[in-house]
């Protein structure tokens, strides 16, 4: 297939998967509307049947390892793109911690917002509420997927682990599910994939559909009990977990 006409057809797939997601949402809406109640385990079962084809329809070829776990947790990744939601979306029914942009953006905020995504903004005041809701989350028997990094990086390290964020596992007593991406291409660390900087979602989206098949691979590595741990400690664990997974064992002096 040439490479134009592999694009265009990508396009029509991606179009047609969105479409699909805003029937969903537009459904969600009138379930809202008609008070049906507490909806948030089927937000959770549509927004996973959603991503699961979202992802599909992205230039990646995907590789899991681990176990999914059965008990709630609070999952915490490395981030690297928004591609990282729709590929560990599909994987469990989650809800996701965002930041507040991802709100305002155009289809993809709307259907975050009706997915029962939760959204913080940086630097404000709203840690204590965001904190409770997380806590509600978790305490209601549901899975919970956090980026602790508060942003995305190119891939070639992991950032601080924001211990913040994980005041809820620690309150909840809920395990943490440590959890590692990577993006490759042709053996090598992924420069396509990543969104960081100044990358604006459409100018993203168009290189990435018009690249070839990026390798993907998924860890889900062994859970952290957060029973009678403080949340630095949690924080600095889960941390050295994923580092471990994509780089190897973490340098002592350089983790605290």
């Amino acid at each position: 297939m040439a490479k134009s006409t592999r694009f265009y057809f990508r396009v029509a797939r991606l179009l047609a998967v969105i479409s699909l997601g805003l029937l969903l949402a537009v459904w969600v809406g009138l379930l809202e509307r008609m008070g049906r109640g507490e909806l948030m385990a089927t937000r959770q079962r549509l927004t996973r049947w959603f991503l699961a084809r979202l992802a599909a329809a992205l230039p990646f070829r995907v590789s899991l390892t681990g176990r999914v776990p059965e008990r709630p947790m609070l999952w915490v990744s490395n981030h690297v793109s928004w591609t990282d939601i729709p590929l560990l979306g599909a994987v469990a029914p989650l809800s996701f911690l965002s930041k507040s942009e991802v709100r305002a953006w155009p289809v993809a905020g709307w259907l975050a917002h009706k997915a029962g995504t939760l959204f913080i903004r940086r630097g404000s005041g709203d840690s204590g509420l965001v904190g409770q809701q997380l806590a509600r989350h978790l305490g209601d028997g549901r899975h919970l997927l956090i980026f602790p990094e508060g942003t995305t990086t190119d891939g070639s390290l992991l950032k601080t682990f924001h211990s913040r964020l994980l005041t809820s596992a620690v309150e909840t007593e809920v395990p943490v599910q440590p959890v590692a991406i990577r993006y490759l291409r042709d053996g090598q660390r992924d420069e396509i994939a990543p969104f960081i900087g100044e990358d604006d979602l459409l100018s993203h989206l168009v290189r990435l559909l018009r690249s070839d098949l990026a390798e993907v691979e998924i860890h889900l590595l062994e859970p952290i009990a957060s029973h009678g741990l403080s949340r630095t400690v949690l924080s600095q664990q889960a941390k050295s977990a994923v580092h471990a997974a994509l780089f190897g064992e973490e340098d002592e002096a350089l983790a605290a």
